[in-house]
């Protein structure tokens, strides 16, 4: 694998999707997790609320708050020295007043020293994203499911009406965000969205034809178990390896084989 050490800027992005070099995004929570992605080469650490469901046990991730946010975004920032870092703004930080949003997304990259932040929705977010951008703040869009309104879309379902997904892609663009999110669409949409927005747009569940990938660390790395969607590929079966070393460790503590003399201080 071939890597460059220098930081991942704002600017590449664009000159990623210029260049066909795909870019690469993993969700992180935790400062060691974050350590190993970023000397792995990876590009973006999203820091995403998906942590109410993969950290926290959730069903969703609406309960998750800015504090939260905010609290796992200063740690995955302490160890990502080269990767670009961005903040899910939570569940109604950013619905009730383009004030609020300001605000929260102001105090999300004062605290965590975060390059951006994202937000879920389209048309009906585009001034806020405006707003945002006018004042400075960073924004990456995220169109298609937008797992925020699983309550309202019924579960988290492929969106397949093509004029809606088009139509938030381009009000994001207008908008002024940097990159989006296009996700859970059919190959061919994901396809259409890149080739009628100049951002770069990173998919997830969207097929290859986007910019770039992401994929939730815990999906990656197998240490989710009780669910598995379509769009996702393991790459090792983490949670399997756990239960063995701590069913080592413990019966080793039983039977008095560990600590050792090896483990011991005279």
């Amino acid at each position: 694998m071939t890597r460059d050490d220098k930081p991942f800027t704002l600017d590449d992005f664009s000159k990623a999707r210029a260049n066909g070099r795909k870019i690469v995004m993993v969700t992180a929570y935790d400062h060691p997790m974050a350590r190993c992605l970023d000397e792995a080469g990876v590009d973006c650490l999203l820091v995403g609320d998906s942590l109410g469901m993969v950290v926290q046990g959730k069903a969703d991730s609406l309960s998750v708050t800015v504090d939260d946010m905010i609290y796992h975004g200063k740690m995955v920032r302490a160890a990502a020295r080269r990767a670009f870092v961005v903040v899910d703004m939570p569940f109604l930080s950013y619905h009730i007043s383009d004030e609020d949003a300001l605000r929260n997304a102001g105090r999300i990259l004062r605290e965590t020293g975060a390059n951006a932040v994202k937000l879920e929705g389209g048309q009906s977010r585009a001034g806020t994203v405006a707003r945002m951008a006018d004042a400075g703040i960073p924004v990456m869009g995220h169109v298609g499911l937008t797992p925020q309104s699983v309550r309202r879309l019924g579960g988290f379902k492929v969106q397949r009406d093509a004029d809606a997904v088009l139509a938030d892609a381009k009000a994001l663009e207008e908008a002024g965000v940097f990159s989006m999110v296009v996700e859970c669409v059919p190959a061919g949409l994901g396809h259409r969205v890149t080739s009628v927005v100049a951002v770069p747009t990173i998919g997830i569940g969207a097929g290859p034809g986007c910019d770039g990938q992401v994929l939730v660390l815990h999906d990656l790395l197998g240490l989710e178990e009780s669910m598995r969607p379509k769009f996702s590929k393991r790459y090792a079966e983490m949670a399997s390896l756990v239960r063995d070393a701590a069913g080592r460790y413990a019966a080793e503590v039983r039977s008095g084989e560990f600590p050792g003399e090896g483990n011991s201080f005279r």
